[in-house]
């Protein structure tokens, strides 16, 4: 009989061996063990490497948490430009927690220029709308013609599949 502690060692090595052979949901699941620090020490440098061997193929998630890391320099140097490229790659693919985010670097002109419709864009795409709260502080500082702009550009938005937009072809002001 294995024992628990034993299981959990095997299903480790398991998921490391598939992410070093380029598993894209086993580096996203190891990023986790190592941010979390499940099983093994805490290690949110090994843990944004992972995600960023995730990230790298397209893995919306990965890429959302590796935005969140450079965001507030955890495990990473704190880099706002990096963290909307990997925010708006991860956006774009339609993942609502890196829209809000997005929405929130656009706002704050958080390593992009400041763009009120940008923000209002992916504010409404990550369904804040459904909580006026978190649109409150944006409504108040957009212009009608900014708000109008940015509704457009949200029903213009279509998703795109990964690997559709990498991170080299961003471009951030």
């Amino acid at each position: 009989m294995t024992s628990p502690a034993s299981a959990a060692g095997q299903r480790l090595a398991k998921t490391r061996e598939a992410a070093e052979q380029g598993d894209a949901k086993a580096q996203y699941r190891l990023a986790e063990i190592y941010a979390r620090g499940t099983g093994v020490p805490r290690d949110k440098a090994e843990a944004a490497k992972w995600y960023r061997a995730a990230a790298k193929q397209g893995h919306a998630e990965a890429q959302c948490h590796l935005g969140w890391m450079y965001d507030i320099g955890d495990g990473v140097p704190r880099d706002q430009t990096e963290a909307a490229k990997w925010y708006r790659t991860a956006a774009e693919q339609g993942d609502a927690r890196a829209q809000y985010h997005l929405g929130v670097v656009y706002a704050n002109g958080g390593g992009v220029s400041q763009d009120y419709a940008e923000a209002y864009k992916w504010f409404s795409l990550a369904g804040a709308e459904d909580t006026p709260d978190r649109l409150d502080v944006i409504r108040k500082k957009t212009t009608p013609t900014q708000v109008a702009e940015g509704k457009k550009r949200a029903a213009e938005f279509r998703p795109k599949k990964p690997g559709e937009s990498t991170p080299s072809q961003q471009t951030t002001t």
